[in-house]
């Protein structure tokens, strides 16, 4: 069943059984007064139809002190008209003692019985009340439920047709494109997720690498420093050997600095030889 025809259904069934105090007054009290739809009391409809719970409470307590007051009325004329009715009457009738313990005993027993209705009664009201509030309750649920049924239709509609621009803006991938640009929103999400996990990390990385790059330059700058003495060493080693490998080549023998070596190569193993000795 869709939205329209759950809240077509709904409605039927609300307009079947209307609910308002008056006609829950009607079916629980049994109001025969009423002809042609008009209502014999003083109290208008209207005021009913726009009741409240706290003006319903008040108008309860109200009728109830009324009543009290026509019960307390009540009984006072009828025993004012039994008394008279016993001493003007032809063959008065008089009371015994034992009529009036017999009285008395039935009278306690009458109001023991009383009381218990009475119990039962105010249980029955608490359960009234109960089931009311909880009804009441389920009523305005349901009335909200009703209004945002009302609404679903057009949201419907309005996501039909955002769904529609979505896929003409955004066609459906064709066969050569990753597949990746084709997965469910549970995997997009999923794999944008762990996408961002590994930018964070290689951005930690990133970070550390540069809080390192000011010491590496100061090491390299350090090593460069210490790198242009060899060079030039290099540089005057190199002129040296291409100048004597020249005189050798000229003079046709040993140059001084290959003589000097060759002694110097002799000392070293005369004096090893001393010291191993």
């Amino acid at each position: 069943m869709n939205a329209e025809a759950a809240l077509q259904s709904l409605e039927e069934l609300q307009g079947s059984q209307e609910l308002s105090i008056i006609k829950l007054r009607e079916t629980i009290g049994g109001d025969e007064s009423q002809k042609d739809g008009k209502r014999s009391s003083d109290v208008s409809a209207d005021a009913y139809d726009t009741a409240t719970p706290a003006s319903l409470e008040a108008d309860l307590t109200h009728y109830k002190e009324h009543f009290k007051k026509l019960r307390l009325s009540y009984i006072e004329q009828v025993t004012k008209e039994k008394f008279l009715r016993s001493i003007t009457s032809d063959n008065p009738v008089f009371i015994e003692h034992a009529d009036n313990a017999l009285l008395e005993a039935r009278l306690v027993d009458q109001k023991a019985a009383l009381q218990a209705q009475k119990v039962e009664v105010a249980e029955m009201i608490e359960e009234l009340e109960r089931r009311g509030r909880e009804l009441s309750n389920r009523y305005e649920i349901i009335e909200l439920q009703k209004a945002e049924l009302s609404s679903l239709p057009a949201s419907i509609d309005d996501l039909s047709s955002q769904i529609s621009t979505l896929k003409q803006s955004h066609p459906s991938p064709t066969p050569h494109q990753p597949p990746h640009l084709s997965l469910p929103l549970p995997e997009t999400v999923s794999l944008l997720s762990d996408r961002n996990s590994t930018i964070s990390a290689l951005d930690a990385e990133l970070a550390a690498l540069q809080a390192q790059l000011p010491g590496k330059r100061r090491d390299v700058e350090k090593l460069e420093a210490e790198l242009k003495p060899l060079e030039l060493q290099k540089l005057g080693t190199v002129a040296a050997a291409k100048e004597a490998r020249r005189r050798r080549e000229e003079g046709g023998g040993i140059d001084e600095l290959e003589a000097r070596g060759r002694w110097y190569k002799a000392s070293e193993e005369g004096l090893r030889g001393m010291l191993e000795a």
